[in-house]
């Protein structure tokens, strides 16, 4: 296993070159320390068997990824992430998982997704190949971002395991081991998720497989004001009706789905102090909204509040 730090990087630079080295050895993202003095960081990189694996360190920041970043990324890769110490906030495909010790979580690397540490914490990851996972979970972007409790299930046996699969590797382990242990692992995580949310998805395997589909590629193009039904169903070469019966199984239209995710991340945006300097109306028309007025109405719709109020509370004091 090998270990970089981020305290041995240029002082002034030492953001820009964890990013950069951050990106370099892992998945291409934006770390946005809340102070840049203080910031420190640390990465452990390993192998078991085809499963990379990762165990961070950092103080409060906020990792981002973002379509820029997926545009010209190498393949698929389905991380679990389990919270070793401390707290953080991992959000995907329009869920929010708040993990604390021992929780985990699933992330897609095609997919936008933001983790806010709210302390120092440590979380390991298991970087899974997207075609290893889905012999054992068919569709796995149902399960991104959402929150496996460490009472739940087999979470916390799951999670005993993945926090001494470091402390093997650092000792030495055969590859047979590593191969064998690899299965096991995902054999388990792949029963917890099944377990934990067994009435998530009750639509058939192929209706499954499309939604996800459908769902990745409105993440992906979420920023951009011409996304519909229309462009949609054109870009994956659905019919419009096909494109209608897919997201029926989810109880939601399509451009009911597109709105809800355009205010969602338009109302974490705001609620994080690192964005106070841009306007309301930069951060809705980045995420896709082209009429001021239509974005206050429908933002005051979801959240009860205009833009203005919800920042102002989200941002004060007394709500930190």
């Amino acid at each position: 296993m090998e270990t970089f730090r981020a305290s041995g990087l240029p002082g002034r630079a030492k953001v820009a070159a964890w990013n950069a080295l951050y990106s370099s050895r892992l998945d291409q993202v934006d770390v946005t320390p809340a102070d840049q003095e203080t910031f420190d960081a640390e990465l452990t990189l390993g192998t078991l068997g085809p499963i990379r694996v990762a165990r961070i360190t950092c103080g409060r920041s906020s990792i981002a990824r973002t379509p820029r970043h997926i545009m010209h990324a190498p393949g698929r890769v389905f991380s679990f992430i389990l919270q070793v110490r401390g707290r953080g906030v991992f959000a995907q495909y329009g869920h929010e998982a708040p993990l604390r010790e021992g929780d985990i979580t699933l992330c897609d690397s095609a997919a936008p997704h933001s983790y806010h540490v709210e302390e120092h914490s440590e979380v390991m990851m298991l970087r899974v190949p997207a075609t290893m996972l889905k012999e054992r979970l068919p569709s796995p972007e149902q399960f991104c971002g959402r929150h496996l409790s460490s009472t739940e299930g087999l979470t916390c046996t799951v999670a005993a395991v993945m926090g001494t699969i470091c402390v093997q590797l650092e000792r030495g382990l055969s590859p047979y081991f590593q191969n064998s242990l690899a299965r096991h692992v995902l054999d388990l995580l792949a029963t917890s998720y099944a377990i934990a949310f067994d009435s998530v998805n009750t639509a058939s395997s192929v209706v499954s497989g499309r939604h996800a589909k459908v769902k990745l590629y409105i993440e992906q193009h979420l920023r951009d004001p011409e996304l519909s039904p229309c462009t949609i169903a054109q870009g994956l070469k659905l019919s419009s009706r096909y494109l209608r019966m897919i997201f029926a199984t989810s109880g939601e239209t399509v451009s009911a789905y597109i709105l809800r995710r355009r205010l969602e991340e338009c109302g974490r945006q705001m609620s994080e102090p690192q964005w106070r300097d841009r306007s309301i109306a930069e951060i809705a028309f980045g995420w896709g909204f082209n009429s001021a007025p239509h974005f206050t109405r429908s933002f005051r719709g979801r959240y009860g509040l205009s833009p203005r109020q919800y920042r102002f509370r989200q941002l004060s004091p007394c709500a930190a």
